[in-house]
């Protein structure tokens, strides 16, 4: 039986749920082969019957994601620039894998940006090969069956950690993880490496640029924080390397589409309902 991460989602936007419907969410550890590839894969299920549809947002990561859909078919996900909605109705469930940024190259020819904002079908990606595994995760009877179908799908590939691959992965976890990546030249210099290289880098291994990246982790952190309610807008945007507080407003009305104020009233009376939402 695989093994559930058990940490808290980011990238989650609060939104209202309609009350009476039924939301299972999981994500699972891969096998510790496919780690340096594959950050977690990740089920969604929902029963809507019968009630109003709910519209799912998130801030997508640096990731690609292979998903195969009940409704919409498998096919691969390249990193998402703009926010990720879905309006969800009836009943239905989502399977997917989600690579490390610089995880996916091996899987792949060529730079992983050309995969940047598009989604093709699996069949475009990997030929027979890849309806071969979308048919057969079809027919699998559970979560466990899924992971072992798609995690033999991905070792007949013969991954490689290369230098360069586990370099982009090391340096966009650090962004992840360390509040005090507020700016590109932190990367340069912590990592010896010059701007070019770095941006090249990101490009042919993440999909997007160093700077893009850092702006959406701290807009994950200041999501996590509006919903706490243990900061004010100014803080934040101090904390977050902002030059005012009106530039962070803009980036995270353009990024979330509603204002930090707005959205931290509307996660409180999200959560004062009890609702949960869908983790990627």
């Amino acid at each position: 039986m695989p093994l559930r991460k058990s940490a808290a989602p980011r990238g989650l936007l609060q939104t209202p749920l309609p009350d009476g419907g039924r939301f299972e969410h999981a994500r699972y550890h891969p096998s510790p082969d496919l780690a340096p590839f594959v950050e977690h894969f990740w089920a969604v299920r929902w029963n809507l019957t019968g009630l109003p549809s709910y519209r799912a947002e998130t801030l997508p990561h640096p990731s690609v994601h292979l998903i195969f859909d009940q409704g919409a078919g498998a096919r691969v996900a390249g990193v998402a620039r703009g926010k990720f909605a879905r309006t969800l109705d009836g009943r239905g469930g989502v399977w997917a894998a989600k690579f490390r940024p610089g995880g996916f190259a091996p899987f792949v020819a060529g730079s992983i940006d050309t995969f940047t904002d598009v989604v093709r079908p699996i069949a475009a990606v990997w030929g027979e090969r890849g309806e071969d595994v979308a048919r057969r995760v079809a027919a699998a009877a559970d979560d466990d069956q899924r992971m072992e179908v798609v995690e033999e799908f991905l070792r007949g590939f013969r991954p490689d950690v290369t230098p360069d691959a586990s370099l982009a992965t090391t340096i966009t976890e650090a962004i992840a993880t360390d509040r005090t990546v507020l700016s590109v030249s932190v990367l340069t210099h912590r990592y010896g490496i010059n701007l070019r290289r770095l941006q090249r880098l990101f490009a042919r291994y993440v999909g997007v640029n160093p700077k893009w990246v850092i702006q959406r982790y701290r807009l994950h952190e200041a999501a996590e924080r509006l919903v706490q309610g243990n900061a004010s807008q100014a803080v934040l945007a101090l904390e977050l390397g902002y030059a005012d507080q009106a530039h962070f407003v803009r980036d995270f009305k353009a990024a979330v589409g509603t204002s930090p104020a707005a959205y931290s009233r509307r996660a409180a009376a999200r959560v004062s309902r009890g609702t949960h939402a869908s983790p990627r």
